[in-house]
């Protein structure tokens, strides 16, 4: 026992002990149960928020060290930058003078205002909630950028397919990250989800959690509100995926054109490197795919495509299916299911998981709590 006391006390003593300056800076926890620093201790320069932004006008100094960033002139505290975004509820142009009067240091505008303070930096953009987007990827370290991030949009089956290949890639021991209409997860720790698509600042911190928990690949469900309101603009997928639309959300998009416009946006964003995913038996799967700059391939089950699925056998207990004249047993059950299988096929295969054991997932996946 005394020699155990020695070494003990041995170890204690190579441990320096910290003085009150240099005292761990305070952590906060996440929902998803990963420490992080507290955002009032993590500062940057306004200039390098700004990289990719489409700035119109800068009147200021934008070599400032910024503390947070906000949208809502509520969560402004001193050194804060505030964009002032043009919502479908409220205008953040009409709060600027509380956000300034709460430390503002630098605001994020559309059109400066004709009494604009003296002492801030104002910074006008084209559109102030794409450059929001774009400022939250640079404050999170462009976190798409070291993950595998597939987008899955449509009206019907995002759910579905973006949660069954989550299950998949963990499954096969990938570190893999989920954000759906349900739930977030970050490798096996979930939390429950807000919205389809969240709030861009919200993303790119779910985002920031999965690359420092090592996350590989992330799948997200990708909502046509979000990508008009630019709560995806400047991630960079590695592919997407058009499942279907029919004549949802027209009370938001007002026109069957412009919600087609809208789920377009995501193949549009497409680089080269990347793959496009899409049921050709929907009438608007080519669409998506016109002018696309990625790899494109199709699935079906009526129509030709790259890959063509067909119900063999349907059972309450499952479904035997034919993809591209390999069978593979299912445990879900109905057309609709059907769909999603061929598009979770594509994408594994697009990853590089080889044929045989892309199919041999297919049967080890069962449905989606909520799903059928």
């Amino acid at each position: 026992m005394e020699g155990r006391r020695r070494r003990a006390t041995a170890r204690e003593a190579r441990v320096p002990r910290r003085s009150a300056r240099q005292r761990p800076r305070p952590l906060v926890v996440s929902r998803i149960g990963r420490q992080i620093h507290n955002p009032r201790t993590r500062m940057k320069l306004l200039k390098n928020l700004l990289y990719g932004v489409r700035l119109v006008d800068v009147q200021g100094s934008t070599n400032l060290a910024v503390e947070s960033v906000t949208s809502d002139s509520r969560k402004v505290r001193p050194d804060s930058l505030f964009v002032a975004v043009r919502g479908t509820h409220s205008d953040g142009h009409s709060y600027l003078t509380q956000a300034i009067a709460a430390g503002a240091k630098a605001i994020v505008v559309e059109e400066v205002p004709a009494d604009a303070a003296p002492g801030v930096t104002w910074i006008t953009v084209a559109s102030s909630s794409e450059a929001y987007a774009r400022i939250a990827c640079s404050w999170f370290d462009q976190p798409s950028q070291g993950m595998t991030v597939v987008g899955v949009t449509g009206t019907n089956g995002k759910t579905t397919t973006a949660t069954l290949l989550y299950h998949m890639l963990m499954h096969r021991g990938v570190k893999t990250g989920l954000i759906s209409t349900v739930k977030v997860c970050v490798n096996s720790v979930e939390e429950p989800a807000t919205h389809t698509t969240p709030d861009a600042w919200v993303l790119q911190g779910h985002l920031a959690r999965m690359r420092d928990a090592g996350c590989k690949v992330v799948f997200m469900e990708v909502s046509s509100h979000g990508l008009v309101q630019h709560r995806v603009t400047g991630l960079k997928f590695a592919g997407a995926v058009f499942t279907n639309i029919s004549r949802d959300h027209l009370d938001y998009h007002e026109t069957m054109d412009n919600y087609v416009a809208a789920k377009k946006m995501l193949f549009d964003g497409l680089g080269s490197d990347a793959f496009a995913l899409v049921n050709s038996d929907d009438t608007h799967g080519e669409t998506m795919l016109l002018d696309c700059a990625a790899r494109t391939r199709t699935y079906a089950l009526k129509r030709p495509a790259d890959i063509k699925v067909k119900i063999l056998e349907s059972h309450l207990q499952g479904t035997l299916l034919s993809i591209n004249q390999r069978e593979c047993w299912s445990q879900l059950i109905g057309a609709f299911n059907a769909y999603n299988m061929a598009a979770m096929y594509g994408v594994a295969v697009e990853l590089g998981i080889p044929a045989d054991e892309a199919l041999q997932a297919l049967s080890a996946v069962r449905s989606v709590d909520g799903r059928f």
